[in-house]
Parts: C-alpha cells; sequence; structure tokens
C-alpha cells in the first residue's frame, strides 16, 4: 500500500466521516422539527396566558357581584327601598350615593352603578336621581324586569345607562351588567340593583396580561364579542370577526387554524368553567414561522463552525494520535531496507519487531519471576471471578507454585474477610488500601502456605482459599472455624480493628472457586442482622426456610409520610422504628431485607421531590449509601439523620403558612359547598392532599374537626334563613342535606336549646 493510503490517511478520513455526519444530520434534524416545536410551545404557552386571563377576569367579576351582595343587603338600601324619594330627600339620597360609591373603584372596573324602585318610581345612578317613568330608557329597563332579572353578566348597550345631556360622551357602545333583583328574598320584584362595567375596559385588562397575541377577544356562552380590540366589534358574533365559524371551538380548550384576510392565524381558546365565557388569542403563523426561520438560521450557523472546528480538530488531533506511531517508524526504521518499507504498513513493520520481542524466552522467564508475586495475585482473582477455564487454571497453577495444594488438597473453602467500619477508629478513608495489605501480610504470617493459596484483595475484601487433604469434613470444620477465629483476633491486637469473616461451603475442586467466592460474599451480607465481628458460614445460613414473607407495612409507611409534613419529629423518629422492627425481624436474606428498604427510600424520595425538597446526596446516591450499610442500627440512624430530618426541617420552615393556606381553602369550600354532600374526603380530593392529613391540619389551625366545623357553619346558615327569610323549615333542612326535617329539629334544639319554630318567632319579636 502506499503512503497516500497510510493509516494517518485513514485515521484523518474516519475522524472527518465520523464528526461531519452526525453534526449535518443533526442540523437537518433540528431544522425540520422547529417549526413545530415552536407552534407547539407557543400554542401552550397561549393556553395557559389565556387561563391566567380567565382567572384575573373571574377574580373581578367575583369581586363585584360579592360588593353587589354587599351593597343590596345593607340597611341603607333595604330602607330606601320601602320609602318614595324626592329632590327632598337630601339625607336618603347621599346615603345611597356613599353605598354605590363604595363599589367603583379602579381595581373593579366598575363605570356605574345603577338602583331602580320601580314601586316607588325613582332610579339613582352616577348622573344623579331621576323619577323611573321619566328616564328616556325607561321602557328598556323596565323590560329587564318583564323579562326576568337574570344573575349573571349580560352585555347591555351603554346608552340604557347614560342620560341625554352626556349621551354623547358614551366612549363604549356596551357594558357587561350584573343585575340583582330587590328585594333579594322576597317573592316579587320591587326593583333592582346593576352594576356596570364597560366592556371596552376589558380589552385594556387583555392587553395588560397578553403581549404575546396579535389580538385577543372574550366571547360570551352565545359566541358573542364581549371584548375585542376594535370596539365596534362588541355585542356582534364571532362570525362577524372573520376568523371562526360556529362550531369549530370543540371542548374546553384547544388550537385551530384559519384565515383572516387572506393571513393564516393560529386560533388558541379557553372556555371559562365559572360563567362559559371563551377567552381566544390570535397569533399570525408569519411570526411563528419568522421564529423558526431564525432558529433554522442559527442552526446553520452552529452546524458551519461545528464543522469547520471538526474538521480542525480531526486534522490536528489524528496527527496527534499518529505521532507515536510515526516515532515508532523511525526508531524501528533503521534496520530496515527501502525495499521493506514500500512493501509493508506500519502495522506490519511494528508487528514484525514485536514478534522479536517474544522469541526470548528466557528473557520473558526472567521478568515474569521478577514480578511473580504481582502475576500470582493476579491470576488468581481471575481465578476466583471465573475467568479462567478448567485447564488454564490446572497449568497457571502448577506454574504459580500451587502444585503441592493442587495436588493434595482434598477439601478446599473460600474464605472472606471485611473490615466493619472505620468512623469510630483512629484510621480514616484514605487508609483503606494499607489496611488491606497488612491483613494479607497476618494472614501470610499465620497460616501455613501448605494450607492456603496466596491472599488477594478484591473489592475491600481480602480473599483466602484455605484447603486440607483431610478427607473427613468435621476434622476440617473444627480446624477452619478455629483459623478464623485466630485471624479475627491476630487482626483486632494488631491493627484495631474489628472485621467480619464469610466461609463458604467446603469445594471439592478449584474450578468451583467463583461459586465459593459469591457464597463468602453472600455469607458476610448477614452483618445486616447478625451485626459486626462475625464469622458465619454460608451452609448454617437459611437452613432450608423459605424467604419472602413479609408484608410490607405500608400503614407505618403513610403514618410517617405524614408525621414528616407536619414536622412531627418525635412520632416520625418512633414510627421510623415500627417500620423498620418488622422488616429486620422477618425471616428474609440481607438481599431481600434491602428491598423493603429501597422501596421506603424510594416513596421518601417522591414525597420530597414533589414537595421541592432537595436532600443533601454527600458521598454518592442515597441508594449507594443505604446499600452500603450493614447493620441495623446504621440504617436507622442513616434513615433518620439524611432522609428524615432534612424532610421534617424543610417542612417545619413551610408549615406555618402552609397550614394557614389549607384551612383557609378548605373553609372556602364550606362557605361554597355547605348546602351539598361535602365531606373530608371529597376536599381531600379537591385540594390534592391526603384525607388524614388535612383533617390534622385544619384541626391544629382552627381548634376544631372538619365535621365540627361544617355543622356549626350550617346551623349559622340555618338561623340566617330563620330570621331573614320565610323559608319552611323542612326546605331549611332539605337545604342543609338533612333526609328528615325531624333530625334537623333534634339537632337545632340540641345545639340551641329550643326549636326552629321557636327560634323564628323568638327573633321576630325581638
Amino acid at each position: 500500500m502506499t503512503r497516500s493510503f497510510s493509516f494517518l490517511t485513514k485515521l484523518t478520513v474516519f475522524g472527518l466521516l465520523l464528526s461531519t455526519v452526525p453534526v449535518l444530520m443533526i442540523g437537518l434534524f433540528s431544522y425540520a422539527t422547529s417549526s413545530n416545536e415552536v407552534q407547539k410551545y407557543v400554542n401552550e404557552g397561549k393556553i395557559q396566558l389565556l387561563k391566567q386571563i380567565n382567572a384575573n377576569v373571574e377574580q373581578i367579576l367575583t369581586t363585584v357581584n360579592h360588593t353587589l351582595n354587599q351593597t343590596i343587603n345593607s340597611t341603607v338600601l333595604k330602607k330606601a327601598m320601602t320609602d318614595p324619594l324626592t329632590v327632598n330627600d337630601f339625607m336618603t339620597y347621599d346615603n345611597i350615593r356613599n353605598e354605590l360609591r363604595h363599589m367603583q373603584s379602579f381595581d373593579t372596573l366598575v363605570e356605574d352603578v345603577v338602583l331602580v324602585n320601580v314601586r316607588e318610581n325613582w332610579m339613582v345612578k352616577n348622573s344623579g336621581l331621576y323619577p323611573f317613568d321619566r328616564y328616556e330608557q325607561h321602557e328598556a329597563l323596565l323590560g329587564l324586569m318583564s323579562g326576568g332579572v337574570r344573575a349573571d353578566w349580560t352585555l347591555y348597550p351603554s346608552r340604557w345607562f347614560y342620560s341625554e345631556e352626556s349621551a354623547a360622551s358614551i366612549g363604549c357602545p356596551y357594558v357587561l351588567s350584573l343585575v340583582k333583583k330587590l328585594p333579594v328574598n322576597g317573592l316579587e320584584t320591587d326593583g333592582f340593583a346593576m352594576a356596570n362595567i364597560p366592556a371596552c375596559s376589558l380589552q385594556a385588562l387583555l392587553n395588560d396580561e397578553a403581549e404575546q397575541a396579535d389580538a385577543t377577544l372574550v366571547l360570551d356562552e352565545n359566541n358573542r364579542i364581549l371584548s375585542h380590540p376594535d370596539p365596534a366589534m362588541i355585542g356582534r358574533p364571532v362570525s362577524a370577526a372573520g376568523f371562526v365559524r360556529s362550531g369549530e371551538m370543540k371542548g374546553t380548550s384547544g388550537q385551530i387554524r384559519t384565515e383572516i384576510n387572506g393571513a393564516e392565524y393560529s386560533v388558541a381558546y379557553y372556555r371559562s368553567p365559572y360563567n362559559d365565557w371563551t377567552y381566544v388569542a390570535l397569533i399570525s403563523l408569519s411570526s411563528l414561522t419568522k421564529e423558526s426561520d431564525k432558529i433554522g438560521f442559527y442552526t446553520l450557523s452552529i452546524c458551519l463552525f461545528l464543522l469547520v472546528a471538526a474538521i480542525a480538530f480531526v486534522w490536528l488531533g489524528s496527527r496527534r494520535i499518529y505521532s507515536p506511531v510515526q516515532t515508532l517508524l523511525k526508531q524501528l526504521g533503521e534496520g530496515l531496507t527501502g525495499a521493506d518499507k514500500r512493501r509493508k504498513d506500519e502495522f506490519g513493520l511494528i508487528g514484525e519487531h514485536v514478534s522479536h520481542l517474544f522469541q526470548s524466552k528466557s528473557r520473558l522467564e526472567k521478568e515474569a519471576r521478577q514480578h511473580l508475586g504481582q502475576v500470582r495475585a493476579y491470576y488468581l482473582i481471575k481465578a476466583i471471578q471465573g475467568n479462567l477455564k478448567p485447564g488454564e487454571l490446572t497449568e497457571l497453577f502448577h506454574r504459580f507454585g500451587f502444585g503441592e495444594q493442587l495436588s493434595g488438597w482434598r477439601r478446599l473453602v473460600v474464605l472472606t474477610m471485611q473490615i466493619d467500619a472505620l468512623e469510630e477508629t483512629r484510621y480514616g478513608k484514605e487508609d483503606l488500601e494499607l489496611l488491606l495489605f497488612a491483613i494479607q501480610n497476618i494472614v501470610e504470617e499465620m497460616i501455613p502456605f501448605s494450607r492456603r493459596l496466596t491472599p488477594v484483595t478484591v473489592d475491600g475484601t481480602v480473599i483466602v482459599v484455605l484447603g486440607s487433604s483431610d478427607p473427613e469434613a468435621d476434622g476440617f470444620n473444627a480446624a477452619l472455624l478455629e483459623t478464623a477465629e485466630q485471624l479475627q483476633q491476630n487482626v483486632g491486637r494488631y491493627l484495631e480493628l474489628q472485621t467480619s469473616i464469610g466461609l463458604s461451603l467446603p469445594l471439592d475442586s478449584f474450578a468451583r472457586l467463583e461459586a465459593g467466592y459469591r457464597e463468602g460474599l453472600d455469607a458476610l451480607k448477614h452483618r445486616l442482622k447478625l451485626g459486626k465481628g462475625i464469622i458465619i458460614q454460608y451452609g448454617n445460613l437459611n437452613a432450608g426456610h423459605p424467604f419472602l414473607n413479609l408484608n410490607y407495612p405500608a400503614l407505618i409507611e403513610n403514618e410517617l409520610i405524614d408525621a414528616i409534613k407536619l414536622a412531627e419529629e418525635d412520632k416520625a423518629r418512633d414510627l421510623l422504628g415500627q417500620f423498620l422492627r418488622p422488616v429486620f425481624q422477618a425471616e428474609l436474606s440481607p438481599q431481600e431485607c434491602q428491598l423493603p428498604l429501597i422501596r421506603l427510600l424510594n416513596n421518601l424520595l417522591i414525597v420530597a421531590q414533589e414537595s421541592g425538597i432537595q436532600l443533601p446526596r454527600a458521598g454518592g446516591s442515597l441508594f449507594e449509601q443505604l446499600l452500603a450499610l450493614n447493620t441495623v442500627p446504621e440504617i436507622e440512624e442513616w434513615f433518620r439523620s439524611s432522609v428524615v430530618a432534612p424532610m421534617i426541617a424543610a417542612f417545619g420552615d413551610r408549615q406555618e403558612a402552609q397550614y394557614q393556606n389549607i384551612s383557609e381553602q378548605i373553609i372556602d369550600l364550606v362557605q361554597h359547598y355547605y348546602d351539598t354532600d361535602l365531606t373530608l374526603e371529597e376536599c381531600a380530593t379537591r385540594l390534592h392532599y391526603n384525607a388524614n392529613y388535612l383533617s390534622s391540619v385544619f384541626r391544629k389551625e382552627t381548634q376544631v374537626s372538619f365535621s365540627d366545623y361544617l355543622s356549626a357553619y350550617r346551623f349559622g346558615m340555618a338561623k340566617k334563613w330563620l330570621t331573614e327569610t320565610d323559608l319552611p323549615i323542612k326546605d331549611i333542612a332539605a337545604r342543609l342535606r338533612y333526609n328528615n326535617p325531624q333530625n334537623f329539629i333534634r339537632s337545632f334544639r340540641k345545639q340551641e336549646g329550643m326549636t326552629p319554630g321557636q327560634y323564628r318567632e323568638r327573633r321576630l319579636r325581638a
């Protein structure tokens, strides 16, 4: 092969292909998917934005509704509705105007509040007091009563509420009106009160919230436009806007595409469950395409930069990688002729010279003898780990001086020894390798070479293969246990360390060293239940009993999680002990004991993640830390200090504000749904909490139980209805979810000391 196709050339070409092809593929894929991804995320963002706008608008509407209810139930308005009102009743008029003026503020957007008394023939609004039958829009307003007063927000022409002298100054053609009949609880309607919000004022609110949209609209339940950038479009059907046809906007929310004046638009909509209004955002697809083009341009620029960088990197890197080969060729080239250099490639030349290095057997044997101990340990580790074939094992054992053991031993075992802990000793983790080397030296000095192979260390475990020519099992086992005890005592005497020893089953051949190694490690794992400083034989484990005889204590786990969320440290510590006790008392192997522990840790981490709590992870992941523990006290202390205590501290910091917020949400649910079959479980479903947790929080915050609070609120509403309305007692009982009026009467008498009828009579006489 010529020099033009040398290894350097092939390496450069391969590097260029390996670096440039992925960059080109990624660039093309990124550009191809950018448009769809941009539109997807923009649409999702628009839906979230419309939900926020909906929440803001509904907050204003709810505030106005609540304020209007308070106003019409005030003593001033109740008294005024029973009397005539003329220009001479200045004090009464002034009191009414003060009550109505309280509703008009910048936050509520209310521009005018109209109070009409049809029976006494007067009307009060911003511009003054009018005889109702002489008001210009008298017939239109009177039609509200004849057609029935609607209790929701409705769009009416603005001219109905402006006097003749200011009609020319109307800034918005329509207003959103909330109408309340008067009196509230009467059977007949003597008049009504109206809170008016200019429909155009909603657009200013939408523009503040929806700066990303080309236009934001609000439609009522009949698909009439309530808010539009063009005031002339307010009150018209949505089809007049030209972007959507009837029936296209289906479901609670979504996106559709349409054309407006020949341009394509993306239409995102969200339908409010509160009043069935639809919030619509329009965004031009051309603007989204521009964003995609920008991404494509940036992607192309980055890809070109990466290509140039990759070419430069490969060009320089291939020469850097090739430089050792080139140096080696120069060193080898002195002994080659020109014909050989032309005939052979780089690795062919290197291969020939390397083969010469292994032709001198004496030199290799001399070098091997210098490193015999290291090589012996290396192959012994390979044998223990099962990486040698039986034929190779026999040959290597004879080569490394284990022929006597190989031929004379009738029984052998694998002894595994580990240091239990360094925390309470004078050593640190940096001393571990030196300590393991010292233990190997103690083994070599204490046990004759004829009874052992060379001790080796694998993953922090000292491994010794012991054997005997004694064919009797009892004598071998007794000598083995005595050796293990002496070894453990010597390590403790010289190194002041506590160790544990695991012994495999007796093996009948060296080919089963891997199985013995695994058995020794499995025996050591029983420190989890037996404690530190043990000597245990694999044959004594399990004794034929089945494992996995454990019912996971899920109930205790749930109570533990609740105690953590409530920041009850003592209770959490006690429940942790209750959880771990059955786990370690059950007839489980160490591996099976780890399963419920891992499950508990995983569930606690899920709770911490859902609550935004970051647990400390010094020294690796929490699962690795857990699996590295060997005794029950260590595991319980680790759970308490590394998981439970940090979570309790985090929940405790946020507990006060959270409890108050949860209690306020429960009280709000009671006030809105007291006349339904409301339960604590339903509140928990609505608020996404555990029912037991809500019960504890509510009692802790209010000092009463949920059922007592609900019952007290219902009795309060019953007393209000008995005092302010003529509702029959059986209807009141039905509203308060009593199946039988007699049950309501008995409960009321127990609560108040009198029947509902007696309470109503006493309140009327007072």
